[in-house]
């Protein structure tokens, strides 16, 4: 049983509601016995700026668990225990009804804030008296630029230990991510051709039909390289092209995934994208069809900004420079109002050296395919036995991965509450991603790159389907 205050900053906010409260609720319904050992007595204080109904938050946090099939005695004791307090976090006097909201020795505070607010914030808690056992977790971005991203790892790390310092990226607790792992060191097969030699690219892809949903506030000064990229896509790079570390834990796997990162670049041989010399490439939807939904065009959106020229769909190159990978491009793209949205991590595998003369059909590329939603495993392979004796045909062999009863959030939260930082960005991982961009953002910012158009319902501008 846990003697842990959990304390949401930004607790009004949608992710709150959509997904930190039922992943909290999933430990409950489909956890293991250590999970619920880990909510079992937990005490959550939503908080916030604008007031709330103590009797409202309670129902916010029941729809939540009650989405999620949590219930029981564990369910109705947070249920009984959690209270919301109005405060401005920013603030020292802010902090003191919240700290006399919490209950018991260990603290662990989620900031679902901007990070200019988490900055400030932390400024705050520098001169806090907090209990020894206090965990701080944040939501991206971490800054908005490499020195940013230091600076706030610096100020963190004044507050409490970098093992205590949570920066949440669910990407790394995605089931096809967590699957990349066994996929890469539990199988012979795949193994020995896991490498430059055998493998001719990686693309890293997650679209989605969503437009921008009412969140100009935080996206247009985002876009989906910031958004998508620079977080969340980099990180399950780092997965596909890490070294076998030698455990699975906080230190040698987060090293390894570092160390992958490290050696990540800019791509600088060659085009990579149809008609450009650019290893990026962007664009922003305009009016157009999404299913039966129609979406105006994004400058039309409430609250954007016309004059950022801010992209719904971005596109990368990288390469990373080690003796596994060099010389094989990585292309990482995320986009918005997508009509047949992409969501999957491939990798294609070179042609075969000789095929026998004699045999008819070129069959396709072969490719390794672990897709997100749902988590699936595809080999796209050449076969025979086609409508000729010594045809070749693609065949697709593919497999449902097992669904977890424990949501992404779920996952995330096992490790925060458990003070484990396995699947949490580590400081200067957050740093290395800021520098990998960083010359993509340059050349938007100097017109390098043009900001094309595409009718929201469509793959992207046509030109690019080449």
């Amino acid at each position: 049983m846990t003697n842990a205050t959990l304390i949401i900053l930004g607790a009004t906010g949608d992710l709150t509601k959509r997904l930190l409260l039922p992943g909290i609720g999933s430990l409950i319904a489909g956890g293991e016995q250590a999970d619920l050992d880990l909510v079992d007595g937990l005490t959550i204080v939503g908080s916030g700026r604008s007031e709330r109904d103590a009797d409202d938050w309670r129902a916010l946090v029941q729809e939540a668990f009650d989405g999620v099939k949590a219930s029981g005695g564990i369910a109705d004791g947070i249920l009984e225990r959690t209270s919301y307090v109005q405060a401005d976090p920013s603030e020292p006097d802010g902090w003191k009804a919240l700290l006399d909201a919490a209950d018991g020795d260990e603290l662990v505070v989620y900031f679902a804030l901007p990070p200019a607010v988490v900055a400030k914030v932390a400024e705050v808690l520098k001169d806090l008296e907090l209990p020894e056992r206090t965990v701080l977790a944040f939501e991206k971005p971490f800054g908005n630029d490499a020195d940013s991203a230091a600076d706030l790892n610096e100020v963190l790390r004044s507050v409490v230990p970098e093992e205590r310092i949570h920066r949440v990226d669910h990407f790394l607790a995605q089931r096809a991510t967590l699957a990349m792992l066994a996929l890469r060191f539990d199988n012979r097969l795949f193994d020995p051709i896991w490498n430059a030699d055998d493998i001719e690219r990686v693309e890293i892809v997650y679209d989605e039909q969503l437009g921008l949903e009412g969140r100009a506030g935080y996206y247009d000064g985002a876009g989906a390289l910031r958004d998508m990229l620079q977080s969340h896509l980099l990180q399950v790079l780092s997965v596909v092209a890490t070294e076998a570390p030698s455990a699975v834990d906080a230190v040698d796997l987060r090293d390894a995934l570092a160390a992958a990162l490290r050696a990540t670049r800019v791509w600088e041989h060659g085009p990579v994208f149809p008609n450009t010399d650019a290893p990026s490439r962007r664009a922003r939807y305009i009016a157009g069809d999404v299913g039966d939904k129609h979406l105006p065009s994004y400058v039309d959106e409430e609250g954007v900004d016309a004059d950022r020229g801010t992209e719904t769909l971005a596109e990368i190159a990288l390469e990373v420079r080690t003796a596994r990978w060099a010389g094989v491009p990585f292309v990482l793209r995320s986009g918005k109002a997508i009509g047949s949205p992409r969501d999957e991590i491939v990798l294609t595998v070179r042609p075969v050296r000789h095929r026998p003369a004699g045999q008819t059909g070129e069959g396709e590329a072969e490719r390794i395919v672990l897709g997100f939603k749902p988590p699936r495993l595809a080999l796209q392979l050449t076969a025979g036995g086609g409508s000729m004796p010594f045809g070749l045909e693609p065949e697709d062999v593919t497999a449902n991965l097992p669904k977890s009863p424990v949501t992404e959030y779920g996952e995330v939260m096992r490790g925060v509450l458990g003070d484990d930082p396995t699947l949490s960005v580590r400081g200067d991982v957050a740093e290395q991603c800021w520098r990998i961009v960083q010359p993509v953002l340059d050349a938007w910012e100097r017109g390098d790159v043009p900001l094309e158009e595409y009718p929201a319902g469509s793959q992207g501008p046509s030109a690019w389907s080449a």
